[in-house]
């Protein structure tokens, strides 16, 4: 993840002396996560952009497709791609302004989205194919990190999992080798086919691996020994777990971690469905309006004359 310079010597001290007495500078409990805050445009013909925030960390997702040819070796799939961006102002001395550094930890942040996302086979690429070995949709995930104030790659992952959800292809038809794609104008667009949806939860590790935090702010970032990113689906199923150094973790602390990580993961999914219900009954309000003036005209055709 993207590392700020060290802090002082007195702010990390107060930061871990903190730790072991139970509290954080921010007054929540080790495990406890920031608000979470999940928004879609406003556009009824808009679809699949998310504006997620975890604190003062904010990261926006923009999901596109395109029909080209697929892959020679995977006739019967689609092809699905996420790429990661971090903007140079996410955050106060992170080091971003270096090209290779920049690139680096977005290359890192990709291959971690990849692994629990499209690795674990969340979204059906076979459901993408339109005419095996010619023509398929191409799904692209785009993700913009435009703060950075700690669990970067748990709000990346929760605005890229709102976003497929939220995301809606559009529709064809194929006559012969023709495919004919309709605009949302035209037809109702489609749903993606998702398996699951998992989401990630980084748990960092202080004072030798004794202390465990979750939604690690970017202060407390810096002063870490550790870390270990879970990812999981509502159901209790791991897709990933990965540690890059740091302090060794046991057995049964990693255990632990699965335990707490699941919480976290099913509060994430239930956000993440109270918001897209919440903008399903806001683009309806048309819909529902419609047919209650469809219903009227029926009961007014049926009235007996006279």
């Amino acid at each position: 993840m993207p590392h700020a310079t060290r802090p002082s010597t007195n702010e990390s001290a107060f930061v871990l002396s903190a730790l072991r007495e139970n509290f954080r500078l921010d007054s929540r409990a080790l495990d406890q996560y920031r608000p979470i805050s999940l928004q879609f445009p406003s556009d009824p013909d808009v679809y699949g952009q998310t504006d997620v925030r975890i604190g003062k960390t904010r990261v926006i997702c923009n999901v596109s497709c395109e029909v080209i040819s697929p892959y020679p070796d995977r006739k019967f799939d689609g092809v699905f791609n996420i790429s990661c961006e971090l903007s140079p102002l996410i955050g106060a001395g992170v080091e971003i302004g270096r090209y290779e550094y920049q690139n680096q930890a977005e290359l890192l942040l990709s291959r971690l989205l990849e692994k629990s996302i499209r690795r674990s086979n969340a979204l059906d690429t076979e459901s993408l194919c339109i005419i095996a070995g010619q023509k398929c949709f191409h799904v692209r995930a785009d993700l913009h990190v435009l703060d950075h104030d700690g669990s970067i790659l748990d709000a990346c992952c929760l605005a890229l999992v709102a976003a497929l959800q939220h995301f809606r292809r559009p529709d064809y038809e194929v006559h012969g080798e023709q495919v004919t794609v309709f605009d949302v104008r035209e037809r109702e667009p489609v749903k993606l086919t998702l398996q699951h949806q998992p989401f990630c939860v980084t748990t960092s590790y202080y004072d030798a691996g004794t202390i465990m935090v979750q939604d690690a702010t970017l202060l407390e970032e810096q002063c870490r020994e550790g870390e270990i990113v879970m990812s999981m689906n509502r159901h209790g199923e791991v897709c990933q777990i990965a540690k890059y150094g740091g302090v060794p973790v046991d057995a049964l602390s990693v255990l632990s971690v699965v335990k707490q990580s699941w919480e976290k993961v099913k509060m994430m999914d239930a956000v993440v469905r109270e918001a897209l219900s919440k903008d399903e009954r806001d683009r309806d309000k048309g819909g529902r309006m419609k047919a209650e003036l469809s219903a009227e005209n029926e009961r007014v055709m049926e009235r007996p004359v006279g």
